[in-house]
Parts: structure tokens; sequence; C-alpha cells
């Protein structure tokens, strides 16, 4: 019986790797493309802008919260009933988005529903099946196969949803983004393959309980410092995705160019993860990190002293999208390398609860500070000083096997 299992034709490798990479692209994009409903919504019920932002901010928040969740139920019961569960409920807040005539349904359909169905059907899933499926030496390659997957939806979804919205209307575009989220549903079937479940498993692992395991890493000061950077990937990322086209169009740059700033990271950001994906495999991934994060300072400070030019908007958008998630893999790498394959999908949860909260932080503080003096600037160089802190605390990170996590 098993071996007739192993041998379903959706149980190639390939065809799991396409699976997850397409459940990426879906996930991802849908969400990527929430901000092209801020007018349409805020305009149609008359709210101001922070009613939507705050559901978004709520999104974001609920996703950090439920990655935890969501990891420890992809442990125990497997990432593809968590993937379908999550693509319903993704759906489902999504379609009721189209419905929220008040600001509280709103809250609760496109911050709580769509966070929750955000996390339980992710890339952070598909890269903890992956991480079972393929040998130690090639786990890095697709880790960020799959990064650069969820970015490559960025890319599409985009003028996909901007599409659907002047064809058929705001409200009819939800469903249909609603719509093909559950398409997740039969594209999660290879990842109930055997072997993306319990290869690891026996010859990887130590003999440890989830409890224990988090337990164990929560104690583990190369797992906190992992934890102390990536709340620094998130504030930063969030900040800029939020208040970058804000920012060039108060220094003289085009609309056009402003909203394109975002899609022009979202392409050259899967050329940056999948090759942090190569990076990871060949060098020290807690190195690659650093550089990463001094890298990002760097870029920013020379926007900041140079002109913003239509040039010098492509020059750092190119930058930062190379920079973007690329991240994602080498981090998700480390958390493997410290502590097996069996826990990766709950422990990395915890790390990416970090990555959201620091998101809150980058895009609240964006707009107060704002308010405040009137300029971006001085969370601008906050991220600076965030990122050069996060290119030093990567640097002691021992990257081997936790003790406890010992076979």
């Amino acid at each position: 019986m098993a071996a007739a299992l192993q041998r379903r034709w959706f149980f190639a490798p390939g065809i799991i790797i396409t699976a997850g990479c397409i459940i990426s692209i879906i996930s991802f994009g849908v969400r990527s493309s929430m901000g092209l409903f801020t007018h349409p919504i805020s305009e149609a019920y008359q709210w101001n802008r922070e009613v939507y932002g705050l559901a978004m901010a709520i999104q974001n928040l609920v996703w950090g919260i439920m990655q935890p969740i969501a990891g420890a139920m992809a442990d125990r019961f497997g990432p593809a009933k968590v993937v379908a569960t999550g693509a319903v409920i993704y759906a489902l807040g999504t379609a009721l988005m189209s419905f929220a005539d008040t600001p509280a349904l709103m809250y609760l359909a496109g911050g709580v529903l769509v966070g929750a169905g955000i996390a339980t059907a992710s890339f952070s899933i598909v890269m903890a099946a992956f991480g079972r499926l393929v040998p130690p030496e090639k786990r890095s390659w697709v880790f960020g196969l799959a990064t650069s997957a969820g970015s490559l939806g960025q890319f599409i979804f985009a003028p996909l949803g901007q599409g659907f919205i002047a064809a058929f209307g705001w409200q009819n575009a939800l469903f249909l983004m609603a719509a093909i989220t559950l398409l997740m549903i039969p594209l999660a079937l290879p990842l109930t393959a055997p072997v993306a479940r319990e290869q690891a498993t026996a010859k990887e692992n130590a003999q440890i309980g989830m409890r224990e395991a988090v337990r164990s890493a929560l104690g583990h000061p190369s797992f906190v410092l992992l934890v102390l950077g990536f709340f620094v990937c998130g504030f930063q990322l969030a900040f800029v995705t939020i208040h970058l086209p804000a920012y060039l169009v108060e220094h003289g740059i085009s609309e056009w160019l402003a909203a394109s700033a975002i899609a022009i990271v979202g392409i050259f950001n899967v050329i940056g993860s999948y090759c942090a994906g190569i990076i990871g495999g060949k060098y020290r991934k807690r190195i690659s990190l650093a550089m990463i994060y001094l890298l990002r300072s760097l870029f920013v400070i020379l926007f900041l002293m140079t002109p913003v030019t239509p040039l010098s908007t492509v020059v750092f958008t190119a930058s930062m999208g190379l920079l973007w998630l690329s991240t994602v893999p080498l981090t998700m790498g480390l958390v493997m390398v410290m502590f097996g394959t069996r826990y990766i999908a709950t422990l990395y949860g915890f790390v990416f609860l970090s990555h959201q909260v620091g998101s809150f932080f980058g895009v609240w503080l964006g707009g107060k500070f704002h308010d405040l003096y009137g300029s971006y600037d001085p969370v601008w160089w906050m991220g600076v000083a965030l990122g050069l802190f996060a290119a030093l605390v990567h640097w002691p990170i021992r990257e081997e096997r936790a003790p406890a996590f010992a076979v």
C-alpha cells in the first residue's frame, strides 16, 4: 500500500515543488493586491483611510500571531490539511470584504479572517513541507525558490487585481480573488506525500516533544538573536511597502512611478530570493544575513543623501528588491540547521511572529512620526539604525545543531 502511494504521479518531487510554488504565488499575490482596494472601499462607504489601514494592520498582526499555531498544526497534522483549511478561511474573509459595510465587519473580514487564512496557507507552511522533502544540500535552494514564487505572486496579482477592479468593479474583484484562493485546495494534494511528512523525522531529528522543542528553542541564544533580527526585517519592509509611494510623491515623483515602485521591488525580489537560496547552500547563512541587513542600511543612507529623482527611485527600489525577501530562505535555513525538520513550521512561526510585530511598528510609526514632524525621515533613519543592529546580532549566531536537538 505504501509503495503504491509513493508511485502516485502527483507525489513526484517536481510536482510537489511546482504545486507548492503555485500556492506561494496565490497566497502572497492575493494578499499583495489588498492595497488596491483602499481607495474604492473607502470611497464607497465614505470612510477615512484609517479604517481600511487599521484592517490591514490587524491582518498583519493576526498573520503573525497565527503563524506559530498554523506551524504547529502543520507539524502535527501535515501541511496539506492546514493549507486547504487556510484556503477556505482566506476565501471566506476575502469574499466577506465585499459586504463589509461597517468598520467592525471590515476588521473581522479583512483583518482577522484574511490574516488567519494567510498564516495557514502561507509559503512558510509550503517551505516546511519542502524541508522534509528534499535532501539537506538542496534545502536552501528550494527555500529560495518558494520565496521567489511568492514574490512573483506580488508582481502578477498587482496588475491582475487592478484589471479585475476596472473590468468588474471592486466587489466582484474581491469575489474573483476569493475564488482564486480556493485553487490552493487541490494544489495542496501533492503535499500529502508520505516522503514530505516522514522522511526526515527518524534520521535527522531528536526524539523530543513539541512543548519541549518550543521551550528549548526559546531559551537558545542563537534563536533569540534570529528572532530579534527578523523583527528588523518586518519593520523595514512594512514601512517601505506602505509609506514609500507617499514619500516619493512628496518629493516630486509622479504618482505613476510612485505606484510602480513596489512592483519594481517585487520583480527584483524574485531574483534576490532565488539567489539567496543558492548562496545559503554554499556559504554561512548568518554571514549572508548580516550582509543583507548592512546593505539595506547603506542603500537607504545613499537614497536619503541624494536628490530624489526617477533614476534614484528606480535604482533604490531595484536594489532593495534584491534584498527584500532574501532574508526568508536564509532564516528558514538557520532554523532548520539549529533544530532539524520535525518542528520547523512551529519554530519558524515564532520567528515570523517577530517579523509581523516589526511590520506593525514600521507601518504605525511611519504614519505617527509623519503626523508629528511632517516628514518620514525619522523613521527612515530608525530603519537604518535597526539594520545595523540586525547585522550585528546575526554575527554571533552559532550555525550548528542546538544541544537539545542533537540526534
